[in-house]
């Protein structure tokens, strides 16, 4: 099940990152677009750590 970006504007049919969350790691896709990404469980949860610190931060 896809589930949306909380920093998403919660409009149906907003631009916006996508997960879905399996037993080995996750799939990502831009709400955009048709294809998606498989990330693995261990880049996963250091995706998750970076953007939790704010590594990302233009």
């Amino acid at each position: 099940m896809w589930h949306k970006s909380s920093r998403s504007n919660g409009a149906e049919n907003s631009d916006c990152v996508e997960v879905a969350l399996d037993g080995s790691g996750a799939r990502l896709r831009d709400s955009k677009g048709k294809a998606d990404a498989t990330v693995a469980a261990p880049a996963w949860g250091a995706f998750l750590a970076a953007t939790k610190g704010d590594l990302f931060r233009r």
